[in-house]
């Protein structure tokens, strides 16, 4: 057990000291982590667990560390639970807090500093990238997806083999419509993304529980 506590301090004290560009850019390095390196969970538990981070009040990188770490060790009992939590928690704030304290005045003094807008310029793509590489392994199921690529970009989605948001190729289909139609909605109508949260859960419910994968099967 202790090692268990030894495991999730380290892990989110590291995701935090490399988590550039905020919340969503280190929800790629949390699955990497949670998943692939020490199988605490699979990635459609994980994806149930970042959609009750979404939900929740506060970061969703807090959010997710918290239940990562009452998740992690749940079969041990509440109360352990409960202290995974806070160890988790804690570490993943640490960095930023330890770096804060540390570089603020420097960081204040030299920001017209050309050589800090170098290394400024050179996170920002990356900060993008890393989100867009967290959207990517929530959504498709590279299984499925290796089928349409080929080449170099074959072997790379051969390397990230997931399970997602089921096993069918239509329920991806739906999940890009849902995704498309909620930035087209946000970005050039203005729409309220509460209401777009809302409603998007509604659609996910009514198409993947009440009408089933199996009739959107048909129509295609």
């Amino acid at each position: 057990m202790l090692t268990l506590y030894a495991q999730l301090c380290w892990v989110f004290f590291y995701i935090g000291l490399f988590g550039f560009g905020g919340g969503y850019a280190m929800i790629s390095l949390i699955q990497f982590e949670v998943v692939n390196q020490f199988g605490w969970m699979n990635t459609s538990e994980f994806a149930n667990l970042l959609a009750l981070s979404q939900m929740t009040p506060g970061p969703i990188s807090i959010n997710t560390a918290t239940y990562v770490g009452y998740t992690v060790l749940l079969p041990y009992g509440h109360a352990f639970a409960i202290a995974g939590s806070v160890v988790a928690t804690i570490a993943l704030c640490l960095p930023s807090v330890l770096m804060m304290w540390a570089v603020i005045r420097f960081l204040f003094r030299n920001e017209q500093n050309r050589y800090v807008q170098y290394v400024f310029s050179g996170l920002r793509p990356a900060v993008v990238g890393l989100i867009f590489s967290a959207g990517m392994l929530m959504m498709v199921d590279c299984d499925q997806l290796h089928r349409y690529v080929t080449g170099a970009a074959s072997q790379l989605v051969l390397a990230w083999k997931t399970e997602n948001f089921g096993t069918e190729m239509v329920g991806h289909v739906l999940s890009v419509i849902i995704c498309a139609a909620t930035f087209v909605s946000i970005y050039f109508y203005k729409k309220n993304p509460i209401l777009l949260i809302l409603l998007s859960g509604l659609v996910g419910f009514v198409c993947y529980y009440v009408i089933g994968l199996q009739w959107f099967q048909r129509l295609m």
